[in-house]
């Protein structure tokens, strides 16, 4: 990505599926699949499945004695996951809202969600939807970033607090609620199982600009009058000359029914 501010932003497609392809990306899926503990014949269903990034590896899991069940409301989103599945017969990308799935209750054996209730308009109603579609014993995966821990290193740090304030106050719907998973799943009625903290580390500024949107954002918040232009501008051109360092808290909940 250019290190000027005037990029358009990237369609979200391809955001999601360059940010999942990160070293960072893979280490966390991976774990969050290991311990769902996903087996034959299994329904697994993965709310908020956009480009279908997961499916396959759900499907390979369940085989096709198993279902694997992605739901998305966004059109482009289920164009990709389906054309990304379509030699999966077992596999269905349904179209829905994750606060009332399209899914019969307690029919579901292992559910993911990934970085999506973030987005959405109440975690907790979501949380209760998934708790209804799960049968008793089944094994829930979720795993979402905590904005307000985001870290980028800058000579001038007081910007940088600036620019992480705008995301967390601006730009994520629900920008804490990687602390709070654990929380609003056991009152949704799953049991906790485990919680995991990582922090994906960025050392490259393309890969960080793409995948944290700072250039995107940043622009925004100048707009916004949150950030002064020329202090921001200033920030962000020292920030692409290097050496670079970025980081924030990405939590992971695995709960049971």
């Amino acid at each position: 990505m250019s290190t000027t501010l005037g990029v358009p932003t990237p369609d979200q497609a391809s955001y999601m599926l360059r940010a999942a392809a990160t070293d960072a990306g893979r280490s966390y899926k991976q774990e969050l699949l290991e311990l769902l503990d996903v087996q034959a014949g299994h329904a697994a269903l993965d709310v908020g499945c956009g480009p279908g990034t997961d499916l396959p590896a759900l499907a390979e899991r369940v085989g096709d004695r198993g279902t694997v069940i992605g739901v998305d409301r966004d059109q482009v989103m289920l164009a990709q996951a389906r054309a990304r599945t379509a030699g999966l017969r077992w596999v269905e990308v349904r179209e829905g809202d994750a606060h009332a799935l399209p899914v019969a209750s307690g029919t579901v054996d292992r559910a993911k969600i990934d970085r999506v209730l973030m987005h959405v308009a109440e975690p907790a109603d979501v949380l209760a939807e998934l708790h209804r579609a799960t049968r008793p014993g089944a094994r829930i995966g979720l795993a979402e970033p905590d904005w307000d821990t985001l870290i980028v290193d800058s000579e001038d740090v007081e910007t940088s607090r600036a620019f992480t304030r705008y995301t967390t106050a601006e730009v994520v719907r629900h920008a804490t609620v990687g602390r709070r998973l654990a929380r609003l799943a056991e009152r949704a009625g799953f049991r906790i199982e485990a919680v995991i903290a990582t922090t994906p580390v960025f050392r490259d500024f393309q890969e960080a600009d793409h995948t944290l949107g700072l250039g995107r954002n940043l622009r925004k918040a100048i707009e916004g009058g949150h950030v002064d232009r020329t202090r921001g501008r200033d920030w962000f051109a020292g920030l692409s000359e290097g050496p670079f360092y970025a980081s924030f808290t990405l939590v992971s909940v695995v709960g049971s029914r």
